[in-house]
């Protein structure tokens, strides 16, 4: 080896594990040698203390170890002892014998002397101003409890809290089938009434007009007549080949004095006096007059804005509530017109429920893409608080 022993080669020398190798360099390199005394000296030292350490805990007799206890003993200290675990009479036995005669246990001797400590409740002492605001306060506050209940208003109010009954002596409700309204009529300026006829079919959406005289005997696309209305909507039958108005006399065919295409004396390429593609007076479609019930593509309205109806006096003095029930039709401004009480509750109710409604606003109904009127049932509540 041309270098010198790392210090773990030294090691490794000192503790007895060094190669052939190593050994022979230690022997002829005066450096390595040299290094090899200098640490030897202090590890026989350390040898020879814990030689004599070793050689002092063997001499300890047998008699002291046993004294000092082993590692069982310490566990046995962790566990009662048998004679706890006593049959449920004995132990029932040893608790009577107890309670008769209890064991007198020595007097208990006070060794501490009490220490005097200043009260909790002298802390900041007697202030002025403490005791003025917590006094202030409690006046006010019994003031404002005083006040309350000598109150006018708040007395009538506590008289007002009533039973709450429901009343006998009205009958059940059963609504009336309202009929589908709307109405239509047409026409091309004829000098003669529109004759009687059968209905072309209904729909809720009308491409070709119905005529009794056709001017155009042959159309490039030829498309059945319709009248606008729901198709579950029952309308008047007659069994006659040509296209008509039901409702109307016998007589020449005739698309009648009104405009719009269609048949009759109205407007709108329906049938009828009235205006649009529907049959009967009124106008937006449908039969009969002209307001829409919510269905078959119309819309039903929406509450926007309500008044809670006023109690009368009459009904306040007898206790008396219920439910008033209105018929209204809701026109595209949004407002309620034409209402009348189909439910009657009596005692003035009646008049304040209507009076109410006429405030209420609403978002109309619909049909084809613009507000129409629809006619609509208001249920409005009485109840005593």
């Amino acid at each position: 080896m041309n270098q010198h022993l790392s210090p773990e080669q030294i090691s490794r020398y000192l503790a007895g594990n060094a190669t052939l190798e190593e050994a022979v360099h230690a022997r002829k390199c005066a450096i390595c040698s040299a290094e090899l005394a200098r640490l030897s000296s202090p590890l026989s030292l350390f040898r020879s203390a814990m030689r004599g350490w070793s050689d002092s805990v063997n001499a300890v007799p047998s008699a002291l170890r046993a004294a000092a206890g082993d590692t069982d003993s310490h566990l046995d200290r962790l566990l009662p002892p048998a004679t706890l675990d006593l049959p449920w009479y004995r132990s029932l036995a040893q608790g009577i014998q107890e309670l008769v005669h209890p064991v007198r246990l020595p007097p208990l001797e006070v060794t501490s002397t009490p220490v005097a400590v200043k009260p909790i409740w002298g802390l900041y002492g007697r202030q002025k101003k403490s005791w003025m605001f917590s006094t202030s306060f409690q006046v006010g506050l019994l003031a404002l409890i005083l006040g309350l209940g000598t109150n006018k208003a708040v007395q009538q109010a506590a008289k007002d809290v009533t039973q709450i009954f429901a009343p006998v002596d009205i009958p059940d409700y059963k609504p009336k089938p309202n009929k589908m309204q709307g109405g239509g009529g047409g026409g091309d300026r004829s000098p003669l009434p529109a004759a009687k006829g059968k209905l072309p079919k209904p729909s809720l959406r009308q491409f070709t007009p119905p005529v009794e005289v056709p001017q155009n005997l042959k159309p490039k696309l030829a498309m059945e007549p319709t009248i606008i209305a729901p198709p579950d909507v029952p309308l008047p039958q007659v069994n006659l080949p040509n296209y008509g108005d039901p409702l109307a006399k016998l007589g020449p065919l005739s698309n009648g004095p009104g405009s719009g295409a269609g048949i009759g004396s109205g407007s709108g390429g329906g049938v009828g006096p009235g205006k649009g593609g529907g049959l009967g007076a009124g106008e937006g479609g449908g039969f009969g007059g002209g307001v829409f019930k919510a269905g078959g593509g119309v819309t039903a309205p929406i509450l926007l804005y309500k008044v809670e109806p006023e109690y009368s006096e009459e009904a306040r003095k007898a206790k008396y509530q219920g439910t008033v029930v209105l018929y209204v039709e809701v026109d595209p401004t949004g407002q309620a017109v034409n209402p009348r009480v189909i439910r009657s509750l009596g005692l003035g109710l009646d008049e304040k429920a209507l009076e109410a409604v006429r405030k209420w606003k609403f978002k109309p109904g619909y049909k084809d893409g613009r507000p129409v009127t629809v006619a609509a049932t208001i249920e409005v509540n009485f109840r005593l608080l």
